[in-house]
């Protein structure tokens, strides 16, 4: 999906927030700033609500409001954590020699919470998948929430509160991110789909709805792919968009088991593939190389495209179209 998402460029205002209780309660967090623990279900919102918050509560959102993304920023090397442009400026070149990755990660979160405001009397810094935390990080943390409580506040999002350590959750106010009902979904995909002018019916509403089964971003993703590729958003139009979508995944499901040597998961999913839903070998074999292009490279394409023209044409002549897809599978999976 090359185009702007519609997750960005319609990204909600506070008053839009489709959870009529976590929309209080962070309402209520602008008129009395405090720490906050926004936790729910992947898809239900956490980030998107605690950036219309920013937003709300921020004359200058762009300078109060840092937002880290705790399971990127803990798969960096140190030399990326170091050269990271938004870190960069208050790691000297001695401290990068000297620090441990560890230390760089202590020595960002205290420096982003040192800063004084831009605007207004306090900042905020959002901890984006703070499940991520480990606990020896989680107590820097805290110390560092005691010392620097009366300039920044920290928003903590993350679907396993558990993960965190007693002090932390003791200092936020819990802000629970249920995952959005049907009925909120379809009036959130209704404004989207509307705002971009885009035909659509209720029945294609409902069944992008449920399709998603509460993911909020799912939902507006799948009708975004559904009104790109169709022009529109009908129950047909969806379901052919995203029975295909489900299809791929299958397929690329499928071909790691063939790589892992689970040969029977693979074919298992083959069967359902063939028989269950309906597909064409060649439709399977068209897309089993779109999901090679995507994972390989070099030799390994070239092989992959390589046996993909010996099982098309063993397919033209098949009796038995899983034995020649099946074989194709185990090939794959003999070459890792």
């Amino acid at each position: 999906m090359d185009a702007p998402l519609w997750t960005e460029i319609h990204a909600p205002k506070l008053a839009d927030i489709p959870q009529p209780e976590a929309r209080d309660h962070l309402q209520g967090a602008i008129e009395e700033p405090m720490n906050l623990l926004v936790h729910g279900p992947k898809g239900a919102g956490k980030t998107a609500a605690v950036r219309a918050y920013a937003r709300e509560v921020h004359a200058n959102s762009d300078a109060d409001f840092t937002e880290l993304n705790v399971a990127d920023v803990f798969d960096m090397t140190k030399k990326e954590v170091a050269n990271d442009p938004r870190f960069s400026s208050f790691i000297d070149s001695k401290r990068r020699r000297e620090s441990s990755k560890a230390d760089l990660i202590n020595h960002v979160l205290k420096e982003s919470a040192s800063y004084a405001p831009v605007s207004g009397t306090y900042k905020t810094i959002l901890l984006d998948n703070a499940e991520s935390i480990r606990e020896d990080f989680q107590q820097a943390l805290r110390r560092v929430m005691e010392q620097y409580y009366e300039a920044t506040q920290f928003v903590i999002a993350t679907r396993q509160p558990s993960a965190l350590i007693p002090p932390i959750r003791s200092r936020c106010f819990p802000v629970v991110m249920r995952a959005p009902n049907h009925e909120e979904t379809v009036a959130v995909l209704r404004d989207v789909v509307t705002a971009e002018g885009v035909a659509h019916d209720d029945d294609g509403l409902e069944y992008v709805a449920g399709y998603a089964e509460g993911d909020l971003r799912t939902a507006i993703l799948a009708a975004q792919t559904t009104a790109e590729e169709e022009g529109e958003l009908t129950m047909d139009t969806a379901y052919e968009t995203l029975h295909a979508l489900e299809a791929d995944g299958q397929v690329e499901a499928m071909v790691e088991a063939a790589e892992d040597g689970r040969f029977t998961d693979a074919r298992s999913t083959l069967d359902d593939l063939l028989v269950d839903e309906g597909y064409g070998a060649s439709d399977i074999l068209e897309d089993l190389l779109s999901v090679a292009r995507s994972r390989y490279s070099g030799r390994r394409l070239a092989e992959v495209h390589r046996l993909a023209g010996q099982t098309d044409m063993a397919l033209v002549d098949a009796a038995n179209e899983r034995v020649h897809l099946a074989h194709l599978l185990a090939q794959l999976g003999e070459r890792q």
